[in-house]
């Protein structure tokens, strides 16, 4: 099941989305603000982002040079009154991989909503990186420094998981979620995840630089080239 995320701060349209996108069978969180967008963004897993313009606490536009500017491929699909001409292709030209004018037809949201998924779809990734450390998913394989490192099944699991989300603070839950594959943690698994992050911490940096694997206290952790620059651990 595809999960979406839909920032729109006009709460009626908001919810119209919600229930329309969950009744064809997607999962839809919302954001009423960009603030709650960027947190929601760089905590959770999506594969597609709906994207008003003119929001509170940060803009549309704010969010997807964001987006963008750290490498991130998910797409994005600008849904907003400002349909000029000229809008559109700024927002295009921006990074945005589709653009729907308000008033829309629902039809044609779907239709597009799922041209982008299969586009994602048709381009498979075959190797994830970051710095000098590479994975190779066809042959499941990781170097860094052009040494090959071993991991196990599991190690290999999550590396992949903080790859795909790089440069995004990563949570317990998600981990949990996407790799332990653990949806009701009636039992936590906190603890099991935090010696599986020691482990492949010991594996990927100890013996390199820069550091690449970092936890953010009371968050969850952040695979990153810039731990240093904002001081985390």
């Amino acid at each position: 099941m595809n999960r979406l995320l839909v920032i729109e701060d006009e709460k009626k349209v908001a919810e119209a989305l919600e229930e329309g996108l969950t009744r064809h069978g997607f999962r839809v969180d919302v954001a009423h603000n960009g603030e709650k967008g960027f947190f929601l963004l760089n905590t959770q897993h999506y594969d597609l982002l709906i994207l008003d313009l003119m929001l509170p606490e940060h803009s549309g536009y704010e969010i997807l040079r964001t987006l963008r500017s750290k490498g991130m491929a998910l797409p994005v699909l600008i849904l907003s009154a400002r349909d000029s001409t000229e809008d559109k292709v700024t927002g295009l030209d921006m990074g945005a991989d589709d653009y729907l004018g308000k008033p829309f037809a629902f039809p044609e949201l779907l239709a597009r909503i799922r041209v982008l998924l299969r586009r994602g779809q048709q381009e498979p990734l075959t190797r994830l990186s970051l710095a000098d450390l590479e994975m190779d998913l066809i042959h499941h394989t990781v170097r860094r420094a052009g040494k090959t490192i071993p991991l196990t099944n599991r190690e290999y699991d999550l590396l992949r998981f903080l790859l795909e989300n790089k440069e995004q603070i990563v949570s317990r839950e998600m981990l949990a979620r996407h790799v332990w594959e653990v949806v009701n943690r009636v039992t936590p698994i906190d603890n099991l995840i935090d010696v599986h992050i020691t482990r492949l911490r010991h594996k990927i940096d100890e013996p390199y630089e820069p550091k690449l694997l970092h936890t953010v206290r009371g968050v969850g952790f952040i695979l990153s080239e810039k731990g240093n620059a904002h001081g985390l651990a």
